[in-house]
């Protein structure tokens, strides 16, 4: 499995901005869904945005929330996907979760299709 780590959680205002980055090592996939998900206490897990590593260009996803104030990117030399958050808000406040799943996102807003975790990072967001 590959495996993962978070870095770059932390307390912001409302308003401020926060890179969180994913650090992959292990096995590597040809085709790569890479996702972040969050967790609020007491709630699943909630796809926050993937991008699909295939073998000619990578796409992709956001969740309706995030849209137009997150951007995932992936960088290729260092083996990292990045999670930009702009425009944070109180309510994005949560643990922050970088995934990795074999094949395709088609089922990215699904944790459980993913086989590999990080251990989370949190991100509070307050007013």
């Amino acid at each position: 499995q590959v495996q993962l780590v978070e870095s770059g959680g932390g307390s912001v205002q409302t308003g401020g901005s926060l890179r969180l980055s994913c650090a992959a090592s292990g096995p590597h996939y040809d085709r790569t869904c890479m996702a972040w998900f969050r967790q609020f206490p007491g709630k699943e897990r909630e796809g926050v945005a993937a991008v699909f590593r295939g073998n000619l260009h990578s796409t992709s996803y956001y969740g309706d929330s995030v849209e137009g104030r997150f951007t995932i990117s992936e960088d290729n030399a260092k083996n990292t996907i990045d999670l930009q958050m702009n425009s944070l808000k109180p309510e994005d406040t949560a643990i922050y979760y970088c995934a990795a799943a074999s094949g395709g996102c088609m089922w990215w807003t699904r944790p459980s299709a993913f086989q590999s975790w990080g251990q989370g990072t949190q991100v509070t967001v307050s007013s």
